[in-house]
């Protein structure tokens, strides 16, 4: 699929440095890239308005100009009043046929103000700028513009509004603009004409000279135009990645499942329908004879772990290696546990705290072979860490992880398949959005045996009574966490802290209270935690640590203090902590009153749901792809021209015509395939799919 040379040639002059347009130099070229994010013509035109376009048509008289407004107006200089003080400004007369107006100009420096060169008295001029009424008289303080009546390229009618940074003003973000504008060729079209004719969208070229040299106001057909392209690009690129990793082949591993059967032998369970169907899909990946990228997105509390555990134990039993690398250590012990629980062959644990002859052992079982099961963190794609033979990677928590750490780990096997799961429900537009070049499977329900968990809120007024609450549930033999968000106080906030917390309940509970948080070096905060989980500190105070990689079933009551300062993905993640036993589970918010009309939309959501995929749709449209993400992967997540949470509809329809060109036109050789070429080339992605300048 190699790209035509007139393809490359068609996009050159766009694709030219910054440094060609006249007037720009090395010193504001590079003012200039840091602005518009990039170095060449595209960015620079890529580089949209960011208001409606100033009016600066000329108004038939100043008694029409309206206070308050732009006025743009074209007037006679009468007089100029000079200022009786350095501190008062020059005052300029002007008048038309409907009355007279002032301009007024302050000195700089002690200097007369420069614009007094260019009104002459008697002079015809046309003044454009906000105009305000002032001792009974209309006034243009400093105009945006003064220029001769008679000058050959007067004021633009409508004048773009861009956003500006120092060193580059508006008059040099026009001048570059109107030479990149005469640099941009005329382009085959790459949108489906019915697309077009239906959402009456104006050409590639069209819309960028509407919204940067607009003679009429654009309206929004062509910043709509300009954010599908963004987005078949990104989805014409996804397709042909998932096109390329499916050519690319992998190797086909069947078994009989009789390590499956031990394992779900002792897990006591069926497996519920939802489960059985996503393990189906994973292991029809590893049985077909192409590598697996696939991502599985289940709720709090589905079951996920089981489901990787088995996938695993399936490639296990024909003799590969697995591994499954966690965030942070807590969610790697716990995972281990589960599956020292659950695993019917040898599984072993690497991460940082791993040391010595452990660390020996572990690393001598990965490279011979005879260690075909591990949980870590990060340790495991480290430069000592040698697999005899990777055949399945599994990545929890994946948002967590940049896509160079996920690459890693993938590179320890020759033909690893790759499995990424999250525990924070995805919404459809924000899978298509970042993650398009896997195949998704959606795992729904609670394994059996699992109650639901009730939710209310409280305000902090009735502090009193929830903490009574909480002392009747440690007497009766509970578990019980209490989540802050800040481990000390701050200045900067009045939120009551984690230590705070802690000492308060220490002198009513005494030792039954534990304190976890983020600061603690490991060794501790294990042992704090499995304190809580045996019951010896049934009272756990703690930072937002707990929010993954903490499974105590016999834990029944979240508190959520000052639950209006969490997002809805965090506190519906800390909520799945508890319930996960026999028991029943119970989640109190604590709110600060009054509540916000924001913050009471997400909590009473939260009590009225505890669906995490309804959650997510919610946190989505709220908030936006990046707090329902957390952590920013690495790699091209965000858009520049459009913005997935406030146009889904874009997003979906990309996915579809991407995925119809690509039926149609696998190669990308059609006419309207060449032209989609082009596309690819302009978003930073060649015609393989991948990111120009990424690894």
């Amino acid at each position: 699929m190699a790209q035509p040379e007139s393809t490359a040639d068609a996009l050159a002059p766009v694709l030219a440095s910054l440094t060609h347009l006249p007037g720009i130099g090395a010193a504001r070229a590079a003012r200039l890239s840091r602005l518009v994010q990039g170095e060449r013509l595209i960015d620079l035109l890529f580089h949209l308005p960011d208001a409606p376009p100033i009016d600066r048509r000329v108004l038939p008289s100043l008694q029409s100009a309206e206070p308050g407004s732009i006025a743009t107006v074209r007037v006679s200089v009468v007089r100029h009043d000079p200022p009786a003080t350095p501190r008062q400004p020059h005052r300029v007369v002007i008048a038309d046929a409907t009355g007279f107006a002032e301009i007024t100009l302050f000195a700089k420096g002690g200097q007369p103000p420069a614009a007094l060169t260019r009104l002459p008295v008697g002079a015809e001029v046309i003044i454009s700028g906000k105009c305000a009424a002032f001792a009974g008289r209309l006034n243009f303080p400093h105009p945006d513009h003064i220029v001769p009546a008679e000058a050959e390229r007067p004021l633009p009618a409508f004048e773009p509004k861009w956003r500006l940074t120092a060193g580059i003003g508006a008059w040099h973000i026009r001048r570059a603009m109107t030479a990149a504008l005469s640099q941009l060729p005329e382009l085959p079209e790459w949108l489906d004409p019915a697309l077009l004719k239906r959402e009456a969208w104006p050409g590639f070229t069209q819309a960028l000279r509407a919204l940067h040299a607009p003679n009429a106001p654009p309206g929004p057909a062509p910043v709509l135009r300009l954010a599908y392209d963004e987005a078949f690009a990104r989805q014409l690129a996804y397709g042909l990645v998932h096109r390329r990793r499916r050519e690319t082949g992998g190797r086909a591993i069947h078994t009989t499942g009789q390590l499956r059967a031990q394992a779900l032998a002792r897990f006591g369970h069926d497996l519920t329908p939802s489960q059985d169907q996503v393990l189906a899909e994973i292991l029809s990946d590893i049985e077909a004879p192409q590598r697996m990228l696939r991502l599985l997105q289940g709720d709090v509390g589905a079951g996920k772990t089981l489901v990787a555990l088995l996938a695993m134990l399936h490639v296990a039993e024909a003799g590969y290696q697995a591994a499954l690398m966690a965030p942070t250590e807590t969610l790697a012990r716990q995972h281990w546990r589960n599956f020292r629980q659950f695993a019917p062959i040898e599984t072993e644990l690497l991460t940082g705290s791993v040391k010595g002859a452990d660390r020996a052992r572990v690393l001598r079982g990965l490279e011979t072979g005879r260690l075909r099961l591990v949980v870590g963190t990060h340790a495991l794609f480290q430069s000592e860490v040698a697999f005899r033979d990777l055949a399945l990677a599994v990545i929890d928590e994946q948002h967590r992880f940049g896509v160079d750490q996920r690459l890693l780990l993938a590179g320890k096997g020759a033909l690893t398949d790759v499995l990424v799961m999250t525990a924070t429900p995805i919404p459809r537009t924000l899978l298509l959005t970042h993650w398009g070049e896997m195949d998704v499977s959606r795992l729904i329900g609670r394994p059996a045996g699992r109650p639901g968990i009730r939710t209310t809120l409280h305000a902090e007024t009735s502090m009193p009574e929830v903490i009574d609450a909480i002392g009747r549930a440690l007497h009766s033999g509970g578990r019980v966490y209490w989540v802050c968000p800040l481990v000390a106080e701050s200045e900067s906030t009045d939120l009551a802290a984690a230590e705070a917390r802690f000492a308060q309940f220490r002198a009513r509970f005494g030792a039954r209270v534990g304190l976890v948080h983020g600061r603690q070096e490991s060794p501790e905060r294990e042992a704090r935690l499995a304190a809580f989980a045996s019951g010896r500190t049934p009272l756990l105070v703690a930072t937002t640590v707990v929010e993954v990689g903490v499974d105590v079933p016999e834990a029944t009551v979240m508190v959520i203090d000052h639950a209006e300062r969490f997002g809805l993905a965090q506190l519906h993640q800390l909520r799945g902590r508890v319930g996960r036993g026999t028991a029943p589970g119970f989640c109190l918010l604590l709110h600060d009153t009054p509540l916000s009309e924001a913050a009471r939309q997400r909590l009473t959501l939260l009590r009225d749901t505890d669906d995490g995929f309804v959650i997510a749709d919610e946190d989505f449209r709220l908030r936006g792809p990046g707090e329902v993400l957390g952590t920013q992967q690495s790699g091209p997540a965000r858009y520049r021209l459009a913005h997935p949470e406030q146009q889904p509809r874009l997003i979906d329809i990309a996915h579809r015509d991407a995925q119809h060109l690509l039926t149609l036109d696998p190669d990308l050789t059609t006419p309207r395939g060449q032209a989609a070429r082009l596309l690819l080339r302009l978003f930073d992605r060649d015609p393989q799919g991948t990111l120009i300048g990424a690894g």
